[in-house]
């Protein structure tokens, strides 16, 4: 195993083995024989091991156990203590996604601390059937059904040419000792159920079940690359990131022409599945987005907000500031009989008014659905801010981000940088103006 093993790296190219890299080590039976086979090879490595705190001492003895190991082999070792139960409650995972966030979050800062090139895991053969078979029954698509990379990004994964039976088997003649997690039994988790029940029935049907598997795995993730590269002209041509983080989308599938002649309802559907994808959004939003194409309407994936918007979407990151935070407001009265500025032309973050037409003090705030204003140049009446900005073609975005101007009794004197109100402009009989200033 060991020979296969290097001439697995090396032929693969799946890290520099001539640089140290970190081994992720939970002191389980495949993490200790990849730690061996590093060992053994004379690939320079560190580890690192997480304490979950989700098993009452059974933590404190992997940890103990796996200290001992870095010890034995004389290599570096970090170890972080989570409080995982803690973290799933706050950001309402389940324990296990906590666990997996909190691990990588820490070994890729790991990495970017000690300058790493690789982290590599002890996944095998088995795993990866066991993943397709996970996601198979919870419907992922094509994406899913490619059992676990090799490489993804700089988590590197050397064992999955091996089954679980070949690491028992080298585990044993080494006489390499490691620690059981009791939780592996547990049929409680789907994993095992796939595991303990799913696999051993497979292969009482078909004695080459993992053989087969291992087989249409690869060829899926042929297919995969293939779908990725035909997908990419779409791609191109329908989704726009934009230079304040968002990104428009758009739903005109129709114009693609020879890129996708005559799209199906369900092709349509598929297609902006895979545009959204990378941002978070499942298949059956996807459906939803173009079952309702109602502008305005909202809709949520774990990373960003949707906003329909006529013939597209745009996406909005979670994380992205909301407007909440006001730029300053600076109002300087001026007489008119001494005023040089030319009202025509100032600037988009200025606006001139009468001061006698204005009752201060005046503020910023946001829209709000039922706000009216009599913008300048209407004589008699109002319009509703809602029908200014349909008129303006602003997008969902736009509105949440629009400032209003607003006097002491909240009459709206300027849509900032738009438009002012009519009965607060200047006139020849203004005595003082107001120059109003925004940031």
């Amino acid at each position: 195993m060991l020979q296969h093993f290097i001439a697995h790296v090396t032929q693969q190219h799946l890290f520099p083995t001539g640089k140290q890299v970190l081994l992720a080590v939970s002191g389980g039976i495949d993490s200790v024989v990849l730690a061996h086979l590093m060992h053994s090879a004379r690939f320079p490595f560190a580890i690192a091991h997480c304490n979950f705190h989700l098993r009452p001492d059974d933590c404190d003895r992997d940890e103990a156990f796996v200290r001992q190991l870095a010890s034995r082999y004389h290599v570096p070792i970090h170890v972080a203590q989570f409080d995982t139960l803690a973290h799933a409650r706050l950001h309402r995972l389940s324990v296990e996604d906590a666990a997996r966030q909190l691990r990588y979050d820490w070994f890729r800062q790991l990495c970017s601390l000690h300058g790493y090139p690789a982290i590599l895991t002890a996944h095998h053969r088995d795993d990866s059937a066991e993943t397709f078979f996970i996601n198979l029954l919870r419907g992922t698509g094509l994406s899913g059904l490619h059992g676990i990379l090799a490489v993804q990004g700089p988590v590197v994964r050397p064992l999955l040419p091996f089954s679980r039976a070949e690491i028992d088997r080298y585990a044993l003649q080494q006489g390499l000792a490691h620690v059981e997690d009791i939780t592996n039994a547990s049929l409680l988790y789907r994993r095992n159920q796939v595991r303990h029940r799913l696999l051993p029935l497979l292969r009482q049907l078909q004695p080459s079940a993992d053989q087969a598997v291992a087989t249409t795995i690869a060829n899926l993730q042929s297919v995969e690359r293939l779908y990725s590269a035909l997908l990419q002209p779409l791609r191109q041509q329908l989704v726009q990131p934009q230079p304040d983080g968002t990104v428009r989308v758009s739903l005109r599938f129709d114009s693609l022409g020879a890129l996708l002649p005559n799209p199906t309802e369900d092709l349509r559907a598929q297609l902006l599945f895979e545009l959204l994808r990378p941002y978070g959004f499942n298949a059956p939003t996807a459906r939803d987005i173009l079952a309702c194409l109602t502008p305005g309407r909202r809709f949520l994936s774990t990373s960003h907000c949707a906003y329909l918007d006529r013939a597209q979407l745009l996406l909005v990151p979670l994380g992205q500031p909301q407007p909440d935070a006001m730029p300053r407001l600076t109002v300087a009265a001026l007489p008119a009989a001494q005023s040089t500025i030319d009202y025509r032309h100032l600037p988009a973050n200025q606006a001139l008014f009468d001061a006698a037409t204005v009752h201060q003090p005046l503020t910023l705030r946001h829209w709000r659905p039922a706000d009216r204003f009599q913008p300048l140049g209407m004589q008699q009446g109002s319009q509703l801010v809602s029908d200014f900005f349909s008129d303006h073609k602003y997008s969902p975005i736009d509105k949440q981000r629009q400032l209003l101007l607003v006097d002491a009794d909240d009459t709206i004197l300027w849509i900032v940088g738009r438009r002012t109100a009519h009965p607060c402009r200047v006139t020849p009989s203004s005595a003082t103006l107001l120059l109003v200033t925004v940031g």
